[in-house]
């Protein structure tokens, strides 16, 4: 894992503490174009967005000051964000907003992304973000050693990361990708699922290698216990087994568990059904026309959010071949998806 403290290169194989002149370092790291809609660049061994490098993270180390009292939401691209975002801010803002309230509650007015901002794509950290009453609700795409130290340090902000079979996430992102070029101009269409699969295989994705990220995530969990700068890791597919228990652990471990009274008077139920992905991509606000403030249609980022859809897509050969790798890239680590597997498919 890259260090905070080293001195990045051109190759991208370690990061700077505060990523400063990131505008001219951009144009010598490594380019892939095959991606889109974004060109990529490895920084740090990861693979991310021009833009995000030339301005996202620069301005994220130089300007964003943490609180203690902020919740963090993590995850690899295409892996629950959605999802955990809706839950997260129901659960979070539960009392100013009742889940059971009828249209008047945020989520079935907005899209979960605006109403949870990314840190590295909010180009006015100080108008936006920082204007945000505490407890704030965060979230991010950056691998762990991309984030500031003061936020993964002791007295940091709580971390949720939410982690996905690769296979899921492979096809999640290929479909979604195809579908949201259209906001950026790109002809999605062109790039094939065979072209997706060999790019993921290498790692050449948008903040990838995506096992090198949900590992970065998983070795802090075990890390960091205690005094802020924890995280919690979750697993999709053990949400999608049984949301409320992990809807009730997560709150928790935000500052705010639920009351024995809300537990018995179904507020998590309410909450699991409020953000179910079927209420949710029905709702106005996600439905097809809607833009949210990332510049891409609304609808795009709802799909089926099952586990194991990946086989209607890809051959069993080819998830084999892709299992293969990223069990030889974790060998050693500890860490195995093999608990993200569908319990029966």
């Amino acid at each position: 894992m890259a260090s905070h403290g080293d001195v990045g290169s051109q190759e991208g194989t370690a990061a700077a503490p505060t990523h400063a002149g990131m505008a001219e370092l951009v144009p010598a790291l490594p380019l892939e174009t095959r991606c889109p809609p974004f060109a990529l660049r490895r920084y740090a061994g990861f693979w991310q967005p021009e833009g995000v490098l030339r301005r996202g993270l620069p301005t994220l180390h130089a300007r964003f000051a943490p609180r203690p009292t902020d919740v963090l939401l993590a995850s690899f691209p295409k892996s629950g964000t959605t999802w955990l975002k809706a839950l997260a801010f129901a659960t979070l803002h539960r009392d100013a907003h009742p889940p059971s309230s009828d249209a008047d509650h945020p989520l079935r007015r907005r899209n979960p992304h605006d109403c949870v901002r990314f840190l590295e794509v909010d180009s006015a950290l100080e108008h936006t973000i920082e204007a945000l009453p505490s407890p704030r609700l965060l979230a991010t795409h950056l691998p762990y050693s991309l984030l500031p130290e003061r936020v993964v340090s002791a007295g940091g902000p709580r971390i949720v990361y939410v982690c996905r079979d690769p296979k899921d996430a492979l096809v999640s992102s290929w479909l979604f990708t195809r579908k949201a070029s259209a906001s950026a101009g790109v002809d999605g269409d062109a790039f094939s699922m065979q072209e997706a699969f060999e790019l993921f295989r290498e790692g050449r994705c948008c903040c990838g290698p995506q096992w090198r990220h949900v590992l970065e995530y998983c070795e802090a969990s075990r890390r960091r216990s205690g005094g802020g700068g924890e995280v919690l890791f979750l697993r999709y597919e053990e949400m999608l087994r049984d949301p409320a228990a992990n809807l009730k652990t997560m709150a928790e471990f935000m500052g705010c568990p639920f009351s024995e009274e809300e537990v018995a008077g179904g507020v998590v139920e309410e909450i699991v059904d409020l953000c179910s992905l079927e209420k949710l991509k029905n709702m106005e606000a996600n439905r097809d026309g809607r833009w949210n403030v990332s510049g891409i249609r609304s609808d795009a980022f709802f799909r089926k959010g099952v586990a194991g859809d990946w086989s209607r897509h890809m051959s069993p050969e080819m998830g084999k071949m892709l299992d293969k790798t990223v069990e030889d890239a974790l060998q050693g680590s500890g860490f195995s998806f093999a608990g993200s597997a569908p319990a029966s498919h």
